[in-house]
């Protein structure tokens, strides 16, 4: 059956048929000549630009698919404005604009190599281990070059607006030192911008190699001493899954720390003071077989979880990253690891029934760690509301209908509750709600205009 496109799909495909558009209109309008209508071109094409990098970012990775990345697109933005220029003017003022069109050139040459600069000071600053949480001072970091410097579309937009703009100029006043003094301009910037990416470069200037970053990372071991740690990888969109167990683990006795395996991840784990290791590669998380690490939970199975297993002096254990009746909470994948740590008996229940390899003296019963703040039950309310927490898991990637209750009797219950005013309703719903099956979504997003409603 064929859907109608989203709101988010029309928008993608109205702004790139505008952008084309108003090259096409470009092209016109140089060949014809119309001043007017050349201008009016350059300009949507140039404020489409500015949308895309803006508001609508996977625009310009369509076009970078057929080739028409920000580069050519500016190149030939600014190529059909000497077109219109030399089109507007008489044959034998195509000399005048030579020294133009040589300055352009220059330009993209100058963008290229800044580019390529940038790629070599990424390189330099693209250390085996990122940290978070500990003094790496002796490691001589410095903070990255300005984002115009490292985005090579914001910076050929900026860089070449001068020139674009000189050369739109010369277009309505036929003045060729109008375009001159744009393009001296982008020329300026970016000669600016290639000297301070150069100076990085400089021995001084560069951060520790990875030697010397792998001597340091061993000494910072020695000395911190780890003892139990957090061992997570995975995508963005599960970053939760570690958060969960931030606050049990910083209150363990001893020493925390945790490791990761995706650089991205450093910054995205919430806010916690215990030490964060980014160790990407191989051979450098190999590195830990060597530490004081004794423990190592994890709370999640990702396909870089087997790297570390291979490290014999650390005890694995999985603590998953919560608890229901999901097949995902009795993966056969669970044997890899030392130990298994549920809730209680009932988790214990569920992976000898699944009998998938994971021998019951390998689970131990820890209880829930997160609800240690939740007080036991001592009797009824006696306030004012009686607080209702409503907690739906999510669908699940096998497709059973049981796995969720948001589709079947989320939007029910929710109204049920609402409706009694003696009942203060806390939605919180798996972040992952939605992902697999549109209707969890769709019911998700009742469910929140629903409780949005009984809050105005």
């Amino acid at each position: 059956m064929l859907r109608a496109p989203g709101r988010p799909a029309l928008a993608t495909l109205l702004t790139a048929s505008v952008l084309a558009g108003a090259y096409a209109v470009q092209a016109v309008a140089a060949l014809a000549p119309h001043v007017p209508l050349l201008l009016a071109a350059t300009a949507l094409s140039l404020a489409v630009e500015g949308v895309l990098y803006r508001w609508q970012r996977g625009v310009p990775a369509l076009f970078a698919k057929a080739h028409a990345d920000v580069t050519v697109r500016h190149v030939l933005r600014d190529l059909l404005l000497v077109v219109g220029l030399l089109r507007l003017g008489e044959q034998h003022r195509e000399t005048q604009y030579a020294p133009l069109l040589a300055g352009l050139l220059l330009c993209y040459a100058l963008h290229c190599a800044i580019q390529a600069v940038s790629v070599l000071v990424r390189r330099t600053r693209t250390l085996p281990v990122v940290t978070r949480n500990i003094d790496a001072s002796a490691l001589r970091l410095s903070p990255a070059p300005p984002a115009l410097l490292r985005r090579p579309g914001h910076r050929l937009l900026v860089f070449g607006l001068p020139a674009t703009a000189g050369l739109t100029a010369t277009a309505v006043t036929d003045d060729a030192r109008c375009a001159g003094a744009g393009i001296a301009l982008s020329l300026a910037l970016a000669l600016g911008g290639l000297a301070v990416l150069s100076l990085r470069l400089l021995p001084g200037r560069r951060p520790a190699g990875e030697q010397d970053v792998l001597a340091w990372f061993d000494a910072w071991l020695a000395e911190y001493r780890p003892t139990v740690g957090l061992y997570f990888s995975g995508g963005p969109s599960s970053v939760y899954q570690a958060g969960m167990w931030l606050e049990p683990l910083a209150r363990l006795d001893g020493r925390p720390l945790i490791v990761l395996r995706e650089r991205y991840m450093v910054s995205r784990i919430p806010a916690t003071d215990i030490p964060i290791v980014c160790l990407p590669k191989v051979p450098t998380l190999m590195r830990l077989e060597h530490s004081t690490l004794q423990v190592l939970i994890h709370p999640s199975n990702s396909g870089k979880t087997s790297q570390v297993l291979r490290i014999p002096t650390i005890k694995h254990a999985f603590v998953n990253h919560g608890e229901s009746d999901k097949l995902s909470s009795c993966n056969p994948y669970a044997k890899a690891y030392d130990e298994v740590w549920v809730a209680g008996p009932a988790a214990r229940e569920r992976y000898a029934l699944a009998e998938v390899g994971v021998e019951d003296k390998d689970v131990v019963e820890i209880g829930r760690p997160q609800l240690d703040a939740v007080r036991p039950y001592a009797g009824p309310p006696t306030g004012t509301y009686v607080t209702v927490l409503y907690a739906p898991t999510w669908e699940g990637w096998d497709g059973n209908p049981g796995n969720t209750s948001v589709i079947a009797a989320g939007e029910n219950l929710v109204r049920a509750l609402l409706a009694d005013p003696g009942v203060r309703l806390l939605y919180k719903p798996h972040p992952l709600t939605g992902s697999v099956d549109p209707r969890a979504g769709a019911a998700d997003r009742r469910i929140r205009e629903l409780v949005r409603a009984a809050n105005r």
